[in-house]
């Protein structure tokens, strides 16, 4: 989902939660910006996996090691734990098998960190009842023409996570662009997490 640079809170508080020297992996990594903005913030390593050919291209302007690959074909070609953390950003709610890819990131990082939008914002909940799927800033499709094929609310999220044997870590629910505490799943615009293995 693009979404202009300035309005991606999450990416800040990605970058906070990113550890100094980490090796990152960054799925769905886009140009690599986030990539190469963390190899000059926090001085990681990494790679992106990116599918969109002109995406690619984007990471190799931007100086990022990227591996042009279908996010659903899995992430075999890692071993167990193989980076510190892996990065799903606003990418969640286009895949097809969301409780794989949740698993593989905890196989392969040590450290997950997932964004996504909230699809229980009241915004949401209120254009559902009077009869039209949501348009906002935060899923800016129709439902014609919507990349997002599993949208998620920040209830559902911990569910599954704890279902699957993820342990959540942190959390920071956002309201156009502000972090919020009260009421997050009808309040919240935007959802980050940072998960791990439960062990």
């Amino acid at each position: 989902m693009s979404t202009p640079r300035h309005e991606r809170v999450d990416l800040d508080l990605i970058e906070s939660w990113v550890p100094q020297g980490a090796s990152v992996l960054d799925l769905g990594c886009g140009d690599g910006s986030l990539l190469a903005r963390l190899a000059a913030s926090r001085g990681i390593s990494g790679y992106g996996v990116e599918i969109d050919d002109a995406k690619v291209h984007g990471c190799i302007r931007n100086g990022v090691n990227v591996i042009q690959q279908d996010l659903e074909a899995g992430l075999a070609m890692f071993d167990d734990q193989s980076f510190d953390v892996v990065i799903l950003s606003l990418t969640l709610q286009s895949m097809r098998n969301t409780e794989t890819i949740l698993r593989e990131i905890a196989r392969v990082g040590r450290k997950g960190i997932v964004s996504f939008p909230n699809f229980g914002h009241w915004y949401h909940v209120w254009s559902i009842a009077t009869g039209h799927m949501p348009v906002s800033k935060n899923l800016p499709y129709e439902w014609f023409n919507t990349p997002n094929i599993h949208l998620c609310t920040v209830s559902d999220f911990e569910v599954l996570a704890g279902r699957i044997g993820l342990t959540i870590t942190e959390r920071q629910v956002f309201a156009n662009g502000r972090p919020i505490k009260w009421l997050p799943n009808l309040r919240g615009t935007l959802a980050v997490y940072a998960i791990s293995p439960r062990s």
